[in-house]
């Protein structure tokens, strides 16, 4: 599921950059991807000329023949770098360790977790549930001596 969920925000932050880190629910990154990206399409592109164009293809080909390949380039950095910087926030790094709490963590993702729940709420792994006596029966074992 790691992957899958990786590869989606990828292709998101491609697509749309600021979208990836919306699906991995990091909201702040999302916010300043989308925000530098319109900024930099307001910046660069001819946007009233875009907006007068008829259909979808006029307005690539205004894109295409009314800007410069370095602002062509920077708006296509911009999605190359909110795709990257999904792609590792999905895997995990760097690590989140302000996350970290006292109790349990997640074995798949390392995240804290909710002592009343079958799963993880961060990244859903079903989680084997706990047997307090057997606890109770594993530190009994370690406090015994071993007699030869």
């Amino acid at each position: 599921m790691t992957w899958l969920r990786t590869m989606a925000a990828a292709g998101l932050s491609l697509f749309f950059p600021g979208a990836g880190h919306a699906l991995l629910r990091d909201w702040f990154r999302a916010l300043v991807f989308a925000g530098l990206y319109f900024s930099a399409v307001w910046f660069f592109f001819p946007v009233e000329q875009m907006a007068s164009a008829s259909s979808f293809s006029g307005m690539m080909d205004v894109v295409n023949t009314e800007t410069d390949t370095m602002s062509q380039f920077f708006i296509m950095f911009i999605a190359l770098f909110a795709a990257i910087d999904a792609t590792f926030r999905a895997l995990g790094f760097p690590p989140e360790s302000n996350d970290q709490t006292d109790g349990p963590s997640c074995p798949e993702c390392g995240k804290g977790l909710d002592e009343d729940l079958e799963f993880c709420h961060w990244c859903t792994t079903r989680l084997e549930p706990v047997d307090p006596d057997a606890e109770d029966v594993d530190e009994a074992e370690r406090e015994e001596p071993v007699h030869n």
